[in-house]
């Protein structure tokens, strides 16, 4: 498995180096990778489908517990399934929609990056590498959203992604080492044996905050939602592979994952279900005031992500059942609907539905994928969408409280989304066509073929509903602890209030449509509240942070490097005055001190002169110099207490020094403009405070007990394990190796922005903006 989550990596790396061959009639050759990857995963239903979990392990930092642990079970599988499948008509849907774009190697690689993250998340049972893999995804995604780089949406777009997604990648660390103090573990399946230690402990409140605050942004759940709708500036297969049926499900998978370790508890299932209400009716409605057809699947994305949730916080049997059901179904009516999208938009060269009519009869085939996609999205039998939201209420009504509130919203959300997929797949085809859209050419054969697979499955998977039940289906219920054997999917029920509801629905959602037409002014009538929005209002505390920070900034980094070096030693006074405040007692065995040579004596008095020339002196030159005397009193002291080493490194390091401040001065005016005399006494007397303090802390240092353990420790060590013969230079590899790491990473990362300057080639307008 390892090395199929690698394949992606490595693919996007060849890219690098053979990129033009994808630019050109080969592009659809990239199809391959997540083809190949599919098949082999699908080589597993068997072994999945007999209750054969598959399990991989890699040792990477086993020190702090933290493995390359995969495993393969239902839930996993259905999501490797899902990020193969769709990811393979993707990619060769790509192969025409961005067919001659000059970046079109730049986009495959994102993709196939994108995909190996998916697939190292999903597969994932260390916590830790799953937040790798996790934080990998939003990266990847943060460069596909703005893959239009040179346009600014785009780039906004991008960023706000990245801003909501990456937060909760914070949250989902801190989440994963809370799980991992309290069981002493970070694999799932061994949280899973400590489960009544996890939910019976002080913290599990704070780790299941944590937990929700990473899937809510993932899956953009309210009032973090508002990421989704702007990410759709992204080509259309973005919107098709991330935003409907992989990354933002991501959210939903670690719910489901973490439901059998942290789930079954009121502030579990009651937080899920009202943030999953309150997102799927919210979301249901903000989508019929929409035109632009990618902005109607938005909302619509969101409200079928928020239904998940809401499934998932009810926690019973059925419930899970019907979320597992609608991850298949939405996936395929979802991603379906978004490519028709891209086809009509690259064929026709507009999304607003205010406009499109009629267009089945210069896109018939497109036109048939989009009207079994609206169907299967309306749950209109024989697709599996109708069985899909049988199972939605089969969920709502097996709950002991509220069940006609929670069915009767579940209701509303469900017709809704029915509308938003009439007015997103029927409306555009249907009716006249306009004159401007006579001339619009049938599409190539990859832009119509995969919504068409898809759509088409939506009806097989109804129609012989075994096909998903024993391979997909039960593995899943069994991948979280749940008893599936009773588990029987079928079209048809018999006459049942759940049919009721579901005829209920569909004419509900039919009526709706011949009733709302969309139009401008609906848009405009839901901008009028844009001001107590979630996006406004995040908008608004974002641009309020950033006030506060230039505020600061100007306080404390005004460009004088005096300010800042005063701030940073006052700091430290107050920190070491309050750490020696602290003792009770106080007391240095001065007897215990070495005699005062002569020699110690002449060179303190050098110091303590060149101290005084420093501070007193007029020129900048004889400052200089007196500096330079007191690095050298130094090296004398190294040298007097057996450190030449030392007293060589500093003796050429002030030797330097004084060199370069010698020629930096020589072009600045002979004499130094004193300070004022307040600055000058406030910076002695810093200064006095801040000796004096090191002084006691040396003393105290030095009254202590020695503890040889270390010294002896290195002192023996340093050959045999470290093969140095210098104890010295043992130490500092020890204890600089991880600090050397960041510098060097620092380093690279100025040199590659560095390069990119150089690089840079303006026209000769812009060189002279100002």
């Amino acid at each position: 498995m390892l090395i199929a989550i690698l394949t992606g990596f490595a693919f996007a790396v060849l890219l690098l180096f053979g990129g033009k061959l994808v630019k050109g009639k080969l592009s659809i050759l990239s199809t391959l990778i997540p083809l190949g990857l599919f098949i082999y995963f699908a080589r597993f239903i068997g072994d999945v489908s007999s209750h054969n979990f598959i399990q991989e392990n890699f040792s990477w930092i086993p020190s702090l517990g933290v493995n390359l642990s995969f495993k393969l079970d239902g839930l996993s599988l259905l999501f490797c399934l899902m990020i193969t499948g769709i990811g393979t008509l993707v990619f060769a849907y790509t192969s025409a929609y961005l067919k001659g774009h000059k970046y079109l190697d730049r986009f495959y690689g994102y993709l196939s990056v994108f995909m190996g993250a998916m697939l190292g998340l999903v597969l994932s049972e260390n916590i830790i590498s799953l937040f790798v893999f996790w934080e990998l995804t939003s990266i990847s995604s943060f460069f596909l959203i703005g893959f239009n780089n040179d346009n600014p949406a785009s780039r906004k777009s991008a960023l706000t992604a990245l801003g909501i997604t990456g937060i909760g990648g914070l949250l989902l660390l801190a989440g994963g080492i809370v799980l991992g103090n309290i069981s002493g573990t970070y694999n799932i399946s061994e949280m899973l044996a400590n489960r009544d230690l996890i939910l019976g402990h002080e913290y599990y409140i704070l780790a299941a905050c944590l937990i929700f605050g990473a899937a809510f942004t993932k899956s953009a759940q309210f009032p973090f939602h508002f990421w989704l709708p702007g990410a759709m500036k992204a080509p259309t297969p973005v919107s098709t592979y991330l935003h409907s049926a992989t990354m933002v499900k991501a959210g939903v998978y670690l719910l489901f994952r973490l439901s059998p370790v942290m789930g079954g508890t009121d502030f579990w299932n009651t937080t899920l279900t009202i943030v999953g209400l309150v997102t799927m009716v919210y979301s249901a409605f903000h989508a019929l005031f929409r035109t632009d057809m990618k902005g109607i699947l938005a909302y619509s994305t969101i409200s079928a992500l928020g239904i998940l949730v809401f499934l998932i916080g009810l926690g019973t049997h059925e419930s899970f059942l019907a979320a597992a059901v609608f991850i298949i179904v939405h996936a395929l009516y979802k991603a379906t609907l978004f490519l028709i999208t891209g086809a009509v938009d690259h064929q026709a060269k507009s999304r607003d539905v205010t406009q499109l009519s009629g267009l089945r009869k210069v896109m018939p085939i497109v036109a048939i994928a989009a009207l079994l996609a609206a169907i299967s999205n309306a749950g209109i039998p024989p697709s599996v969408g109708f069985v899909g939201k049988d199972l939605i209420y089969e969920g709502t009504l097996h709950m002991e409280n509220s069940v006609v509130l929670l069915t009767a919203l579940a209701i509303i959300t469900n017709v809704l989304i029915s509308y938003a997929g009439y007015v997103a797949g029927i409306k555009p085809f249907v009716g006249k066509l306009p004159k401007r859209y006579e001339n619009v050419k049938k599409p190539p054969f990859w832009l119509w073929f995969p919504p068409l697979l898809l759509g088409t499955l939506g009806f097989v998977f109804g129609i012989f509903p075994v096909l998903i039940q024993n391979t997909l289906i039960k593995p899943i219920l069994w991948s979280i602890g749940l008893e599936a054997s009773e588990v029987h999917l079928k079209l048809w029920h018999g006459f049942t209030p759940v049919l009721g509801l579901s005829a209920l629905t569909i004419g509900s959602g039919i009526l709706l449509y011949f009733l709302l037409k969309p139009s401008h002014k609906l848009i405009s009538f839901i901008a009028k509240f844009d001001k107590v929005s979630p996006k406004y209002i995040m908008e608004k505390m974002t641009w309020a942070f950033a006030r506060f920070s230039a505020f600061w900034t100007n306080v404390f980094q005004n460009g004088y490097l005096r300010n800042y070096v005063s701030t940073i030693t006052l700091f430290l006074i107050i920190l070491m005055a309050f750490t020696l405040l602290q003792e009770t007692t106080y007391r240095v065995d001065y007897s215990s001190f070495a005699k005062l040579t002569v020699y110690e004596i002449v060179i303190l008095s050098i110091l303590i002169l060149a101290i005084g020339l420093i501070v007193f002196a007029k020129s900048r030159l004889a400052a200089v110099v007196a500096t330079g005397i007191m690095g050298y009193c130094i090296c004398l002291l190294f040298v007097f207490y057996s450190a030449p080493d030392l007293a060589m490194t500093q003796f050429a390091i002030d030797t330097l020094t004084v060199i370069l401040f010698v020629l930096v001065l020589y072009r600045l005016p002979k004499y130094l403009k004193l300070s004022d005399y307040k600055m000058r006494i406030r910076d002695g007397i810093l200064s006095l405070a801040f000796g004096g303090l090191i002084t006691i802390l040396a003393l105290e240092v030095l009254a202590q007990p020695v503890n040889s353990e270390v010294s002896d420790f290195y002192a023996k060590n340093a050959y045999l394990l470290a093969h140095g013969k210098n104890v010295v230079n043992v130490i500092l590899v020890d204890f600089r190796g991880a600090d050397t790491m960041v510098e060097i990473s620092v380093l690279a990362i100025s040199a590659i922005g560095v390069f990119g300057l150089l690089k840079l080639r303006l026209k000769s307008v812009e060189r002279y903006q100002k």
